[in-house]
């Protein structure tokens, strides 16, 4: 049985079981930064559904979701459970509830009931990712023709955006409370840019994009480095996959280091329309 929980406070003993869990952990609550905003606010955020799922009375798995109706989007923000019938549970919730939409899961990538259910409803995974988290020391970098999104540079910004994440140029553009755009310019061109996140204790770059042409010329790394100027004192953390050398390299470079244990993986289900 599934509930709408108003009250987390019953339920942080359960929460707190899966810490450290190599398998079941959730990679969006791994830190007490991601536990407040992701888990401990859900309550309170219109958007946001807060689901318990109960074997009588005893609770067997919690979840939450953004529910965006508009947009015909889902996203799970956070998944606990190691149970078979509870993520099936979920699923069902979904597919009666929210047929057509895109739901989007944010995973650890060893737990084989998400994996299991994703792969059956036929969604579509990205490779697995590595966490990496910012070291505290960045080495010297000249940051010369790294400027904030204006006016003067949008069309260029939005032109050269990816389109295929949820996170769109248009979407980050509007949301300068929680987004700051860095770009790249070279003689009036904008040459690459990164969108990252500021409003948190750990932010976060979404996106990291420089032209084919301007690259092995060092944008990726003035963008980093001036990303972490403006960051400090707060701290930062990145996903990249697993098998991307040069951009592992890259981060390297402007002080990540690894987080065994922390990586996740995102799948998308494009749920069925009855």
């Amino acid at each position: 049985m599934i509930r709408v929980l108003t009250d987390l406070g019953p339920c942080m003993d359960f929460v707190h079981s899966f810490e450290g869990d190599p398998v079941y952990s959730d990679p969006m609550i791994s830190n007490e930064s991601q536990m407040e905003c992701n888990l401990l606010r859900s309550v309170q955020k219109p958007n946001d559904r807060v689901l318990g799922v109960f074997d009588g009375e005893e609770l067997t798995g919690l979840f939450v979701f953004l529910i965006l109706e508009a947009e015909a989007y889902a996203e799970m923000i956070v998944g606990l459970s190691r149970s078979e019938a509870a993520w099936n549970e979920i699923a069902d919730w979904l597919r009666e509830g929210f047929p057509g939409f895109q739901a989007d899961f944010v995973f650890n990538p060893r737990n084989p009931l998400a994996r299991q259910l994703l792969e059956r409803e036929g969604a579509d995974f990205e490779p697995e990712q590595l966490k990496m988290l910012f070291s505290g020391s960045c080495p010297e970098t000249d940051t010369a023709g790294v400027e904030l999104l204006s006016d003067d540079y949008l069309e260029q910004y939005l032109a050269m955006h990816g389109t295929d994440a949820y996170w769109t140029g248009e979407k980050v553009a509007a949301a300068p409370e929680r987004f700051r755009v860095l770009l790249a310019v070279e003689k009036g061109t904008v040459q690459g840019y990164l969108d990252v996140t500021h409003c948190f204790d750990e932010n976060e770059p979404y996106d990291l994009w420089v032209r084919p042409e301007a690259r092995r010329r060092g944008w990726g790394r003035k963008l980093m480095t001036k990303a972490l100027e403006l960051n400090h004192p707060k701290d930062m953390m990145l996903l990249v996959d697993v098998d991307n050398e040069a951009a592992i390299r890259l981060y390297r470079g402007t002080g990540f280091l690894p987080a065994p244990g922390k990586g996740c993986q995102t799948a998308f289900w494009h749920i069925p329309k009855k």
